[in-house]
């Protein structure tokens, strides 16, 4: 069911100090690109979730490696703003220094984040977009490949979780046409003991899970 649009919601996000906003971008500086050290004070290995939900997946992360920063991004400032409800449902916004959420479209990453900025990158259950005519929207697209692998450092990872088996082995063929080079890959994660190793699932994991559907998952390097 589409989440409804909630009204203000960007307005209640841009005070949030979890989320990185237009007026901290501006203010970097004078820098036309984000200071990621900056904004966490330290010079940790840098995370993205690009399209994170509702943030439990990376929520999850942050509280297991706080030696790692992680940005949750989504489009959605609705959706942003349902995450840090849950989190403030449960604890202080300041237990999580290594977060931060960001409201933007991902076609605009190159934009935001300098070049071999990024250590990995997490894509979890990508809008599927079946028409033939939208594949150029997926999030494993040729075009997007190509823009994770610049503001990713040489020898970083890209992680992909879908239960769309289409979607799936469209993934796999375009990122062996790319520079990436695809490292492990399976069609049913939760029974490959090894890839499944310390997995957390994302709501969208746990609900098509509970249906009986196969979750897939690839890990690639640049």
């Amino acid at each position: 069911m589409r989440l409804r649009h909630k009204k203000n919601a960007e307005a209640d996000i841009l005070n949030c100090p979890l989320v990185i906003n237009e007026k901290i971008l501006n203010s970097n500086t004078g820098a036309s690109k984000i200071n990621i050290s900056t904004i966490f004070n330290n010079d940790h290995p840098v995370h993205l979730e690009l399209g994170m939900g509702k943030g439990k997946f990376i929520t999850e992360l942050s509280k297991q490696n706080f030696d790692i920063n992680y940005i949750g991004i989504e489009k959605s400032a609705t959706i942003i703003l349902k995450a840090i409800d849950k989190l403030e449902q449960t604890n202080s916004l300041s237990t999580y220094s290594n977060l931060r959420f960001m409201c933007i479209d991902i076609s605009n990453l190159n934009d935001i984040f300098d070049v071999s900025s990024i250590d990995k990158i997490y894509l979890n259950f990508s809008d599927p977009w079946p028409k033939i005519r939208h594949q150029n929207r997926r999030l494993t697209h040729r075009n997007f490949l190509l823009m994770y692998e610049k503001i990713l450092k040489k020898d970083s990872y890209l992680e992909f979780k879908t239960d769309n088996k289409d979607l799936f082995d469209f993934s796999i063929e375009e990122i062996k046409n790319s520079n990436f080079k695809l490292l492990e890959w399976t069609y049913d994660l939760h029974h490959n003991d090894k890839m499944n190793m310390n997995n957390i699932m994302t709501e969208y994991e746990e609900k098509f899970s509970k249906i009986g559907n196969k979750i897939c998952k690839l890990i690639a390097k640049i």
